[in-house]
C-alpha cells in the first residue's frame, strides 16, 4: 500500500488508546463505533454534520436542485485522490454510496426514494428521486454510524454483506496494513496529498489538517493498565476513561479529563427477535417490568452526574423525546407481572445466551446488572463473555444458541444517532433489514413512512410519539440510561475537538 512509503518516518507521534479492538475494517457492514472511526481515519464524505447540526459540504464542492425537487446534481471539489494514487470519480461515490445504502437505517429509505445515480462526468454525478425527499443532504451527511464514506469503486462493488478488507480511501490518513495487529496496535500515517477544506473544523465538517506525522492506536483491554501508561506519559490519550479511574489519572497535572460528547450516549438492550425465547413478545415485556434505568446510570456512569434515566426511544434534550407510553419504564417495577408474562410466554427453562464484551465497560457493567435481572424473573441466563471485537462478530449471527448465536446483548449509541426515527437504526421494524435483532413490526414501519411524509416539525412530533408508544408494546430494544463517557488526555495535546465522534485531526502534540 501507497501508506508503507511513510511507515517508518516517525516524526511526530499520537499514541492513543481506543475505545475498543479494531477487528473488521468495514464501516458499512457493521455499525460498530470502533470501526466508524477507523473509517473517520481513512475515508472522506460528501456532507458531514457541524456542531450546530447544519450540513455542510465536505467533498462535495457545488450540488444544485431542480425546481421539481427531483434531481440532486453534485461536483467534487478539486484535488480529490484516493491512497493509492488514482483520483475520486463520480464513479466511485456513486458505488459507495449504493453500498451504504443497502445497510444503513437512513441510506435505504434515500434508497427507497432513489429513480437512479448517474456519472455526468468524472467530477459530477446525478441523483433522480422518484418523489421530492427533503432528506437528502440529512442523509449524505449523518455523523454516525453507518457513515456514507467514499471508497474506490472497485471496493465499493464488494457485497454490503460481505466485509471489506482494503482500507484505501481518500481521507486525512493512511492507515499502514502492513504494521496492524488485531488485539494489539493499529497504526495511521498522515495523508500527505490530502487537501483539507479552508473551513475550520467542526465536528465531521470543515477543514481536517492533521498535526502529527503517524497516530498509533494501542489497545490495552485492562483499565488498571491503561491508567498507569496515560499517567506515565506512554501514551497521549485514552479515549473512554471507566467512572471508577476518573480520580486515579484526574490527580495527575499533566492529564485533563474532559467530556467532549455534548449530548451524552444512550445504553441499550436489544433482544434477538428471530430466535427463542425473545421472539415472544411477552418475554420481551417481562423484561421491560422490571428494568430499572437508575441502576443502570449507575453501573456505567459511576457518579449522577454521569449518569441518568431517559425512559424515551429519543435521545433525551433533543427536540423529539417525548414520554408517550414511558410509564413502562418510570412506573413501579413489577417482579410479579414479569412472572407472570414469563409463564404466559410458555418459557420453559430454555438457555438464554447474554452476550458481553470484558474490554467495553459501557458494555459490560450493563451486562451485569441485566443478567441478575434475568435470573429474578426465573430466566435461565448464560454470560457469554468474550472482548468487544467478538461480540460485534457474534451478534451478526442468526444461528440459535446452541450454534453460536445469541439472545441479547447491550450496546450504546451517541446521542446524534437516535434523535430522529431517520437515524434511529434498532427502532426499525423490517425483518431481515432492521439492525442486529431483526425485529419485524409493520406498525411501527408504517410510522417511521408516515414520519419521513409529514409535512410540519409539529406532526413528526406526534408520530415519534406514536412510534414510541408502539415501542413499548412490542419491545424492539429498551434504552438503559444517558450517560457521559469522559475522556483524558496529557496536557500537551491541543486542538481536541468537542464532538460525540472521536476525530483525531486538528490534534497538536508539543
Amino acid at each position: 500500500m501507497a501508506a508503507s512509503s511513510g511507515a517508518f518516518a516517525q516524526g511526530k507521534v499520537l499514541k492513543f488508546i481506543p475505545e475498543a479492538d479494531l477487528r473488521s475494517l468495514d464501516p458499512i457492514w457493521t455499525t460498530a463505533y470502533i470501526t466508524r472511526n477507523h473509517g473517520y481515519m481513512v475515508y472522506d464524505v460528501l456532507f458531514a454534520t457541524d456542531a450546530n447540526f447544519r450540513i455542510q459540504p465536505q467533498m462535495v464542492d457545488k450540488w444544485e436542485v431542480s425546481k421539481d425537487q427531483l434531481t440532486w446534481t453534485f461536483t467534487l471539489r478539486d484535488g480529490l485522490k484516493f491512497h493509492d494514487g488514482a483520483p475520486v470519480r463520480s464513479a466511485d461515490c456513486i458505488a459507495s454510496i449504493e453500498r451504504w445504502a443497502k445497510r444503513d437505517v437512513f441510506g435505504q429509505k434515500l434508497a427507497e426514494m432513489t429513480e437512479s445515480w448517474s456519472a455526468v462526468n468524472d467530477k459530477t454525478f446525478r441523483l433522480k428521486l422518484k418523489k421530492p425527499f427533503p432528506y437528502v443532504l440529512d442523509a449524505l451527511g449523518k455523523p454516525s454510524s453507518n457513515v456514507p464514506f467514499i471508497m474506490p469503486e472497485r471496493i465499493a462493488k464488494t457485497d454490503a454483506f460481505t466485509q471489506i478488507t482494503d482500507p484505501t480511501g481518500s481521507g486525512p490518513f493512511k492507515m499502514v496494513k502492513e504494521q496492524w495487529v488485531p488485539g494489539s496496535k493499529v497504526v495511521y500515517v498522515k495523508n500527505t496529498d490530502y487537501v483539507p477544506r479552508k473551513e475550520p473544523p467542526s465536528w465531521g465538517a470543515g477543514g481536517k489538517v492533521v498535526k502529527v506525522d503517524r497516530v498509533e492506536w494501542i489497545y490495552i483491554p485492562d483499565s488498571a493498565t491503561a491508567a498507569a501508561a496515560l499517567n506515565n506519559g506512554e501514551v497521549d490519550w485514552w479515549q473512554q476513561i471507566p467512572p471508577d479511574l476518573i480520580p486515579v489519572v484526574a490527580k495527575n497535572k499533566d492529564i485533563k479529563v474532559d467530556n467532549t460528547d455534548p449530548l451524552g450516549s444512550i445504553g441499550l438492550l436489544r433482544f434477538n427477535h428471530l430466535q427463542p425465547p425473545f421472539n415472544n413478545v411477552k418475554l420481551r415485556q417481562a423484561v421491560l417490568a422490571v428494568l430499572d434505568q437508575k441502576d443502570y446510570a449507575i453501573a456505567i456512569a459511576g457518579d449522577p452526574k454521569n449518569g441518568k434515566p431517559c425512559p424515551s426511544f429519543f435521545t433525551c434534550g433533543t427536540p423529539l423525546a417525548n414520554n408517550a407510553g414511558s410509564e413502562a419504564l418510570t412506573g413501579k417495577r413489577d417482579f410479579d407481572k414479569a412472572k407472570q408474562l414469563v409463564k404466559e410466554a410458555g418459557y420453559k427453562g430454555e438457555k438464554i445466551i447474554l452476550m458481553t464484551a470484558t474490554d467495553q465497560p459501557i458494555v459490560h457493567a450493563q451486562a451485569l446488572v441485566t443478567q441478575e435481572l434475568l435470573r429474578k424473573i426465573g430466566l435461565n441466563v448464560e454470560l457469554a463473555a468474550s472482548d468487544w471485537g467478538t461480540l460485534i462478530t457474534r451478534r451478526s449471527s442468526k444461528e440459535p444458541v446452541e450454534k453460536g448465536g445469541w439472545s441479547v446483548f447491550h450496546t450504546w449509541f451517541v446521542g446524534p444517532d437516535i434523535t430522529s426515527p431517520a437515524l434511529n437504526s434498532p427502532l426499525r421494524g423490517a425483518g431481515e433489514k432492521s439492525w442486529f435483532g431483526w425485529p419485524t413490526d409493520a406498525k411501527l414501519e408504517e410510522l417511521r413512512d408516515a414520519w419521513f411524509a409529514a409535512p410540519t416539525p409539529a406532526e413528526q412530533k406526534k408520530i415519534a410519539e406514536e412510534m414510541q408508544k408502539r415501542a413499548f408494546e412490542t419491545v424492539p430494544y429498551i434504552p438503559t440510561a444517558q450517560f457521559i463517557v469522559p475522556t483524558a488526555y496529557r496536557t500537551n495535546l491541543s486542538g481536541v475537538i468537542v464532538s460525540p465522534v472521536t476525530f483525531l485531526w486538528n490534534v497538536e502534540k508539543k
